[in-house]
């Protein structure tokens, strides 16, 4: 009887598990889709239950598929990063989940920022504070509903919430944790200072393990609920952009990843750095490779701005993407000189608004749709600008994430940065990485994480840029972005464009 693995990826919106052989050959995934709450006007929160009735359901169908197969002998989650819940010590939820989506604690940021505090997290943290990320969460709760927070038994992210109903251990990694703002980067501790300023006790954080650490087996309630042997190994995941990473053979420094679902992420592999090298508005985070970390950068919610603006434009069409894909093909690249600038203005000047410069009579609504992606793609290009003005140029790109399932967005991206890009667009990298920390974490795959990764390596399709077309936007770009310098400055003057 063949072992098996099973990687799980939870994200924001639902979790999916997929099985796999020794091999890395998938047998099966399922899926199960949770909910958004928001009760309040700026309020992103998920009821923990449900999440953890949806963890539940996909292992009771991946367990029964792999019956026919062979024998599940360990499992790992890629999980979302930056969520936080207030738990008792039976690992159950006393108030809400509250998402990184979360905007509550917007002037508790402002006012951090203002007082020169924000300074002081970085270099504790490696991270710039957030409103939507747990120090900022937990300091607004601790202001407003301080019984939440005083009376939890454990504090978690949404990682260590489920290894707890998993095993009965609250356990993170280095990668989960560094993105609370708790860490302190110096010890790989949880900081004293940060956790006072949040208002919560080091002691009521999860413990920290290494992505790849068996954390133990499952609890024989959560293996009679799900049909999977109590002799099942949880193994400690970690990040989920981090295990996507891993899942795509990406294992060196100046190796590059652009995640592109609902969020656009860059994410670069480097050795430790002092946080004074990492360009402004990029975080620095521990990943889960042994003695690498990350800088990244949220380049801004362009998925959900592509599926905004498809719904102005073809409101009626059932498959707007393959009309999308039609207009691409008429507008020639630049888009006739119309600019977009994304909704929020430019991640990179981390300010201005966003919208169409340039537009004239003659632009037509496939102009317009080229605009949009191209906008897109020279935010991506300026972040990797700005990597390389910090002496941490990447020489490749990978690519994931749904835009990769179009034949028009990598070769864009690759046109635009003048990057190679690297794709495989059905791949289901998140849980693919959490399977090789699973099985390197059971003794299945060897002790050597890079090594594991390097076999279960898919072949990538290599996309290359088209040099007219490059030579083309380079143009476009610095005109792009001479137009949110103006935007920028423009609007701190309170004069209009």
């Amino acid at each position: 009887m063949q072992s098996l693995l099973i990687g799980v990826e939870v994200g924001t919106s639902a979790v999916k598990g997929v099985l796999y052989d020794l091999t890395g050959a998938e047998h099966f995934s399922t899926r199960c889709a949770y909910h958004l709450l928001t009760p309040q006007p700026g309020w992103a929160e998920q009821d923990a239950e449900e999440l953890w009735g949806a963890l539940l359901t996909v292992l009771r169908e991946t367990a029964t598929a792999a019956n026919a197969l062979g024998r599940v002998v360990a499992l790992a989650l890629a999980a979302q990063a930056g969520s936080v819940v207030a738990v008792d010590g039976e690992g159950a939820a006393v108030a809400p989940l509250i998402t990184w989506l979360d905007t509550r604690a917007e002037a508790i940021v402002a006012d951090w920022t203002r007082t020169g505090r924000a300074d002081r997290i970085r270099q504790i943290s490696g991270w710039h504070p957030h409103p939507g990320l747990p120090l900022a969460t937990l300091a607004w709760l601790t202001r407003h509903t301080s019984q939440v927070v005083q009376g939890a038994a454990h504090i978690v992210d949404v990682h260590s919430f489920l290894l707890y109903r998993l095993t009965g251990l609250p356990l993170t990694d280095f990668s989960e944790a560094a993105e609370t703002l708790l860490l302190d980067r110096a010890t790989a501790t949880w900081s004293a200072e940060l956790c006072a300023l949040a208002g919560v006790q080091p002691r009521q954080l999860p413990g920290l393990l290494p992505a790849g650490a068996v954390a133990a087996s499952l609890l024989p309630e959560v293996a009679r609920a799900t049909g999977l042997s109590s002799s099942t190994l949880v193994v400690v995941g970690g990040h989920d952009q981090c295990c996507a990473a891993l899942g795509m053979g990406i294992t060196a420094p100046g190796q590059l990843m652009l995640a592109s679902g609902t969020a656009w992420v860059l994410t670069a592999l480097t050795p430790d750095l002092p946080v004074a090298q990492i360009p402004p508005g990029m975080e620095l985070n521990y990943h889960i490779l042994p003695g690498l970390h990350t800088i990244s950068q949220l380049l801004g919610g362009f998925g959900a701005v592509v599926t905004w603006w498809l719904s102005l434009l073809w409101p009626d069409v059932k498959d707007r993407y393959a009309a999308l894909e039609a207009a691409l093909t008429v507008s020639p690249p630049g888009a006739r000189g119309l600019r977009f600038l994304p909704i929020g203005g430019s991640a990179q000047l981390g300010s201005g608004r966003g919208g169409f410069l340039g537009l004239r009579l003659d632009h037509a609504r496939d102009d317009l749709a080229r605009a949009v992606c191209e906008g897109i793609a020279y935010e991506v290009r300026w972040a990797l600008d700005r990597l390389a003005a910090s002496q941490l140029a990447a020489a490749h790109m990978w690519m994931a994430g749904g835009a990769t399932q179009s034949n028009f967005w990598p070769q864009l991206i690759a046109d635009v940065t003048g990057a190679p890009v690297y794709v495989a667009p059905h791949a289901n990298w998140q849980a693919r990485g959490a399977a090789i920390l699973a099985g390197v974490g059971a003794g299945l795959l060897g002790a050597d994480l890079m090594a594991a990764a390097q076999r279960w390596q898919i072949a990538l399709a290599e996309v290359t840029p088209n040099r007219d077309h490059a030579r083309l936007y380079a143009a476009a770009y610095a005109d792009y972005r001479h137009l949110c310098a103006r935007v920028a400055d423009e609007e701190s003057t309170g004069l209009e464009v």
